[in-house]
């Protein structure tokens, strides 16, 4: 299952680090921009991490919220935010029904095998809970350049 613009964003409610739960509802009437990641400190969500980290000025400048999403537990969600210091708000999924929810955990290829896990994917929502955008197997690198690009930031 897919997302595509113009869908209605799935309702989540997911913790943080330290286990405050967060809701989407919470940031109706903001845009927010949600990105799933497969797992904290690992070579590639920290270079998406740190892209996000050192554009966060771009976006929240035009109104838009980050939130990282992954599978990790809260210990390792403060790891990394601490780590890396990450100024966004991270979740976790740990039961992975948002990332199904949003079509970010399935079948993907890596080093030629078919695996079950999550799909670097990110998904912008307006203030009306509307998915503008929905793009999945985004690459760790330069992801959020053109994100920036696709949204005029």
């Amino acid at each position: 299952m897919t997302l595509n613009a113009g869908d209605k964003a799935p309702a989540f409610t997911l913790p943080d680090a330290s286990g405050t739960h967060h809701s989407l509802a919470d940031f109706a009437g903001q845009n927010v921009i949600v990105y799933f990641y497969p797992k904290a400190m690992t070579p590639g969500c920290t270079t998406q991490a740190c892209d996000f980290r050192d554009n966060m000025a771009a976006f929240t400048s035009k109104g838009y919220v980050v939130i990282g999403v992954s599978p990790d537990s809260g210990k390792d969600l403060q790891e990394f935010t601490d780590q890396e210091s990450l100024p966004f708000m991270l979740l976790g999924d740990e039961s992975k029904e948002t990332l199904k929810a949003y079509g970010a955990f399935g079948t993907k290829n890596m080093y030629g095998k078919e695996v079950q896990g999550v799909i670097r994917s990110t998904f912008v929502i307006d203030g009306d809970g509307v998915l503008t955008h929905a793009l999945y197997n985004v690459k760790a690198t330069g992801h959020v350049d053109m994100l920036r690009e696709k949204l005029g930031v």
